[in-house]
């Protein structure tokens, strides 16, 4: 068997970092095709150095530009590969541009399309992410959902076959890197921030950077805060895009700014910190993975376990909902759905069963 894996942003290079440990283990030939989505050396390359991920066979770097621009340019691309390779499985992740190019280049030469994270849904249109996922699943022939909602949700569009509920693959990797980042990142002693308490902040989504009062609530709802609280941002580069363009600058002095950082380092921050704020889908998990609350700054979440368990806080950039959130911040009950860590091994041996 051949697979061609295609990976493009951050939180596909750690779910295939698990996933691609699984094939190798049971002699799955993968041929990983990156499409170059996040470019930044600190978002891409370091994954491949740090977390053990076969170096890609391809990088297509194709990044910038709209989303049509981007995933048409990677759909031309991927196609091109998949008809030179010919893989028999055609492995995608997540909801990005490169899961959609993806999906469609698979699909119209009639590859087998398996999707890892299929059936979450927002239900909030105006998120290129919605639009991906919902594609990405119609076309996918074989779905590995990662919570019983996701399964819910494929069954209520009508998709019931060939769906599996396999837990959830970022679980494996909190557990293989939690420890390993606590044995290797100095980050903390970098920033001088050890022995202190400090929450973290991670913010990118295009409903928050694209929209000037959002992104102002936001950071200046969060700035006084901070003389209560240190908070640490690392910057993604589209917020610090975002920032210049409103004349915001000025709100990111309250904060212990830093680029984008290497994932081990991350992990560790998440692990130490106090709270969370994030408008990330995978950082919500991993908040509740290393113990600590989260207050997601977005209108909904795909990841409704965490809020039921009372671990996620879903405020958007309302002000006042921001604060409430802070002081009812708290720990939670345990979600057995997302499963053992044992879900990359799981799929690993699912994709044995395609024909």
């Amino acid at each position: 068997m051949k697979i061609s894996t295609v990976i493009g942003a951050r939180p596909q290079f750690i779910k295939a970092a698990m996933v691609s440990r699984a094939l190798k283990s049971k002699s799955i030939n993968e041929e990983i095709l990156h499409t170059g989505q996040h470019f930044d050396t600190n978002m891409s390359q370091v994954f491949f150095d740090q977390m053990g991920i076969p170096e890609p066979a391809v990088d297509l770097k194709i990044n910038g530009g709209s989303h049509g621009e981007m995933s048409g340019n990677m759909l031309i691309a991927l196609e091109r590969q998949f008809e030179m390779r010919k893989p028999n499985v055609v492995l995608i992740y997540g909801d990005t541009n490169s899961t959609l190019a993806a999906s469609l280049a698979a699909a119209k030469l009639h590859i087998p399309i398996a999707h890892v994270e299929a059936g979450l849904r927002s239900f909030n249109m105006n998120m290129p992410e919605e639009v991906n996922r919902i594609v990405a699943d119609r076309l996918s022939t074989h779905l590995y959902c990662p919570t019983r909602s996701a399964v819910d949700n494929l069954a209520a569009e009508g998709v019931r076959e060939n769906v599996f509920l396999v837990g959830d693959v970022m679980y494996d990797a909190a557990i293989a890197f939690g420890q390993l980042a606590a044995e290797h990142s100095t980050i903390t002693r970098q920033l001088n921030i050890h022995n202190e308490p400090f929450g973290l902040v991670t913010l990118h989504r295009q409903e928050n950077t694209d929209d000037a009062k959002r992104l102002r609530n936001i950071l200046e709802t969060l700035a006084n805060m901070t003389n209560d609280l240190p908070l640490l941002f690392p910057l993604h580069p589209r917020t610090r895009q975002a920032v210049a363009r409103e004349n915001l600058e000025h709100l990111l002095d309250a904060f212990i700014l830093t680029d984008p950082l290497p994932f081990l380092d991350m992990v560790l921050l998440e692990k130490q910190a106090k709270l969370i704020f994030t408008d990330s889908g995978g950082v919500q998990k991993e908040a509740y993975f290393h113990g600590v609350p989260c207050i997601t700054l977005r209108d909904e979440t795909e990841w409704v376990e965490t809020v039921h368990a009372g671990w996620n806080q879903v405020v958007g950039a309302d002000p006042d909902a921001i604060k409430h959130a802070v002081s009812q911040a708290n720990t939670g009950d345990s979600i057995a759905e997302y499963g053992d860590g044992s879900c990359a091994e799981k799929i690993a041996t699912l994709l044995l069963d395609i024909h």
